[in-house]
């Protein structure tokens, strides 16, 4: 492999400085060294691991045969967690099948009928708000996204067996997030059950009973053969391979956790991004809410998710603050060229979508806010991929986005809110994504009169 920009610094150190302060580092990198540059991370014995931002090195990269490349290895420390059958670890002709089996689930029709169940969660989570309430808008997405999938993903409504898999998923999902705990994940000499009360053998002991939750779920369906459902869990259940296979309660498993890990912490992060970008920029603030009145039916959710100054305030946050830094990383199997570079076996792909979307000569003054980039520009998949892209881009994308703009919608519908604290807030790593420091604390100002003709405020 030529080497390219390739950093002094100690392979240990460099993995410290990524988990304890990703973006910053990133940024630093970025400035020193350029578009292009080599580090070297612990935990996948410490091959070089290439950063590229710029959109031709990114189009090269996703171009790559995928019989050219190595997934498993490049992603192998989310294992423990997703499960061996999970969609990342997919790679050639399994991938593609596995691919096309899940996507139907969240495009089309279906995507369509999730709208009134995320827009009635919303509701439902904020109806007993009062006028001067305090709240914590991060808290309350992570109670928002995690109420969708259960609805949407798993199909799982009120009950004893909704009950018990929120309490140990809250749980499960609150210490992944904590940085001492997800670095377990990062050093595979650390993974050692050491009794009950050692943090690995915790871990594997929720697993277990949340898998046991989720079997239970996947056994009393199987039985109940209900063609009405629309959740995602039914969907998948009937779907059936070029053999006329269905998926097996592992693979169904597989699939649930990592949509369930992939679309909470995410997605609830860039809510909590949208909503304090938006209240800390009055004339983006302002221009929203006049979109925002001219809905007719807040009952309809694709009249909602179509308003395109909503949409771009979505997209550029997507495009500051994305649901995750990098792309899919690809290790290489064989030789490969990318903007003219050789790179050789066990070197690491990392398209990074955070650096790429902060290009000056793409984005002019990228650390400002200004949705309005998105209703003058169209940009190529190269440089604007908040969901990655090409073949290993998320499924999810597209049900992400509609999350993020119906819940927007539906709450700054209903109140007026006002942040209370005045100081900018930093990002700060919280499991595999990065959000707002101190959880963004708001004020409930005013509370909307809702008629079908237009949005009032008393």
């Amino acid at each position: 492999m030529e080497t390219l920009n390739s950093l002094s610094t100690p392979a240990l150190l460099q993995t410290l400085q990524l988990i304890a302060k990703p973006t910053k580092t990133l940024e630093n990198y970025a400035a020193k060294y350029g578009g292009i540059f080599t580090m070297r991370v612990m935990g996948l014995k410490s091959p070089p691991i290439v950063f590229f931002s710029h959109p031709q090195a990114i189009s090269d990269c996703f171009a790559i045969s995928a019989h050219k490349l190595d997934f498993k290895k490049a992603t192998h420390i989310f294992k423990p967690l997703f499960g061996e059958n999970s969609l990342v670890f997919q790679e050639g002709r399994s991938h593609q099948q596995q691919r096309q089996l899940l996507l139907p689930a969240f495009h089309g029709e279906n995507l369509n009928s999730y709208g009134q169940t995320i827009c009635q969660i919303t509701e439902e989570l904020t109806q007993s708000w009062t006028l001067g309430i305090d709240i914590c808008i991060h808290k309350l997405m992570l109670d928002i996204t995690l109420e969708i999938i259960l609805q949407v993903v798993f199909g799982i409504t009120h009950g004893a067996r909704y009950q018990e898999l929120k309490e140990k998923l809250s749980s499960l999902l609150e210490d992944v997030t904590k940085p001492w705990y997800s670095s377990l994940f990062f050093f595979p000499l650390l993974q050692q059950d050491l009794g009950a009360w050692s943090p690995w053998g915790i871990f594997l002991k929720r697993r277990e009973q949340i898998d046991k939750l989720i079997y239970a779920e996947i056994s009393e369906r199987r039985s109940q053969k209900d063609a009405v459902r629309t959740d995602i869990l039914s969907l998948l259940m009937s779907t059936r391979d070029i053999n006329g296979q269905q998926m097996t309660d592992e693979e169904l498993r597989d699939h649930l956790v990592s949509l369930l890990l992939l679309g909470y912490e995410t997605t609830s992060g860039v809510l909590a991004w949208i909503f304090y970008l938006i209240h800390s920029h009055p004339e983006v603030k302002h221009r929203l809410m006049q979109e925002l009145n001219t809905l007719d039916d807040l009952t309809n959710p694709e009249k909602i998710t179509q308003l395109p100054y909503l949409t771009a305030v979505c997209q550029e946050t997507l495009r500051i603050h994305p649901i995750a830094l990098i792309c899919t990383p690809r290790m290489v199997k064989d030789r490969v060229e990318i903007m003219g570079h050789k790179f050789t076996s066990e070197t690491v792909l990392v398209p990074c979508i955070y650096l790429a979307h902060r290009r000056t000569d793409t984005y002019p003054e990228p650390e400002k806010f200004r949705p309005e980039r998105f209703l003058n520009q169209k940009f190529s998949p190269y440089e604007y991929l908040p969901f990655g892209g090409s073949y290993r881009g998320c499924i999810g994308g597209a049900f992400s986005m509609y999350e993020l703009k119906l819940v927007t919608a539906i709450i700054l519908s209903h109140f007026q809110l006002s942040l209370t604290d005045k100081r900018p807030v930093h990002p700060v790593r919280r499991g595999i994504t990065i959000v707002p420091s101190g959880g963004v604390k708001m004020v409930v100002t005013k509370k909307a009169r809702i008629k079908r003709e237009t949005i009032s405020f008393t």
